[in-house]
């Protein structure tokens, strides 16, 4: 499993299995609150399903968290396999919960646990993926003349979500992967003859950086 490889957004997908209807949606959790509380709003959209079926994995490595649930399906055919092909998937910091409309025909064991893997593979491939990193928040505030070229360093060492304001000066908010504070500090100086500086406002956040298909 990659460490740093989540999914990027919420992302839904339907797949059909003798007239039951799956729906399997997963998006990313960095906690196990924040697990439970996705399932719960999924449990919630579709309350009047005959099973929602949750499972997660939080962190990675040998401080994984993994969790699954049945919800009511014959035991081990519903969550163990859906948790199965999350840990199989590459993904950490990851929920999934599949819903099920039973559609008047039985399954069987056997059928159970291809409906519920096939639909957890479903949407693990069909996610889109991100790269967990370490950010900090900062905030650069600078003259008009050199907004331009502040901002293309401030992309050229990699910002995230950047937003400006445009006062006096133009201030711009940015999230940094850490690891670029240094090079992008030393930029900024030189270019504004050290009047302009990047400052750090929160520390050691998570953001997501979308991986290009």
């Amino acid at each position: 499993m990659d460490d740093n490889l989540v999914p990027a957004s919420r992302y839904e997908v339907e797949s059909w299995m003798k007239n039951s209807r799956f729906i399997a949606t997963i998006g990313p959790a960095f906690s196990v609150p924040e697990a439970r509380g996705f399932i719960a709003e999924v449990n919630q959209l579709y309350q009047d399903a005959t099973h929602n079926v949750p499972a997660y994995i939080i962190g990675s490595g040998s401080a994984t968290t993994a969790h699954s649930s049945d919800d009511g399906e014959p035991s081990g055919t519903a969550g163990k396999p859906a948790l199965s092909v999350l840990m199989g998937s590459g993904l950490g910091d990851t929920v999934l919960v599949i819903t099920r409309y039973y559609g008047g025909t039985k399954l069987g064991t056997g059928g159970l646990v291809k409906a519920y893997s096939t639909a957890a593979k479903d949407a693990v491939q069909g996610v889109p993926k991100a790269n967990k990193i370490a950010v900090h928040q900062v905030t650069i505030s600078c003259p008009y003349p050199i907004f331009e070229q502040v901002r293309r360093l401030i992309q050229g060492h990699q910002g995230l979500n950047i937003a400006e304001e445009f006062t006096d000066q133009v201030r711009i908010d940015f999230s940094l992967p850490v690891d670029r504070l240094a090079a992008l500090q030393s930029a900024i100086n030189e270019l504004s003859s050290g009047q302009v500086s990047a400052n750090v406002q929160k520390k050691n956040l998570i953001a997501l950086q979308p991986v290009k298909a």
